[in-house]
């Protein structure tokens, strides 16, 4: 049984019945924490897919209104920014899942099968390290924006937990998943590249 994100070749978690797992708790735990987290980010993907629908939206009124209608408004460009960014952060995890962040391909043809499997997981372990960092930072300034009351300066004046708390929590999935990926040591194993 593979626990799979629906990508391409690559798109397994975890395999539990992999050698080393035989099915154990920590596998079990493993699959549960591969299956939430793949509910979670396909939430956050279709919250984004919607954001940046939105944001199309936006600036699309702004061109029409401005130049057919010539009604100027003030707040289409920061709206536009903030659904776009918050976008990015919510999904980054659900392209991790099936690994669609961008990698270095080249390396893996001319490097030995052990030796790129190995640069993989180191990659997804200094990439979970920052992720961990980015999102307790992340949190603290959505805690901050919140006691604080901060908003931008902006014409807008939009509260600023808004951004952060999509930031923090898509950094926070971001972390989870690379965890996962790290903990089932998804990184080594064989891959069937194109």
């Amino acid at each position: 049984m593979t626990v799979g994100t629906g990508g391409g070749a690559d798109n397994s978690l975890v395999e539990p019945n992999a050698p080393g797992g035989a099915g154990g708790l920590p596998a079990r735990v493993l699959v549960g924490a591969a299956w939430a987290l793949s509910k979670l980010n396909a939430l956050a993907a279709i919250v984004s897919a919607l954001a940046i629908g939105a944001a199309g939206c936006v600036l699309t009124w702004e061109a029409t209104a401005r130049y057919f209608f010539k009604i100027p408004s003030d707040w289409q460009d920061e709206t536009s920014i903030l659904l776009l960014v918050g976008a990015s952060f919510l999904s980054a995890a659900w392209v991790q899942e099936r690994r669609g962040h961008i990698g270095i391909q080249a390396l893996a043809t001319v490097l030995p099968a052990k030796a790129d499997r190995m640069r993989r997981y180191l990659g997804d372990f200094v990439s979970l390290v920052f992720t961990g960092f980015f999102a307790w930072k992340s949190w603290t300034l959505l805690l901050d924006a919140v006691n604080e009351g901060q908003s931008s300066n902006s014409a807008l004046g939009e509260p600023l937990w808004i951004p952060y708390s999509c930031m923090a929590v898509g950094m926070t999935l971001l972390a989870l998943v690379l965890l996962v990926q790290v903990l089932s040591r998804d990184a080594l194993k064989i891959r069937n590249l194109p």
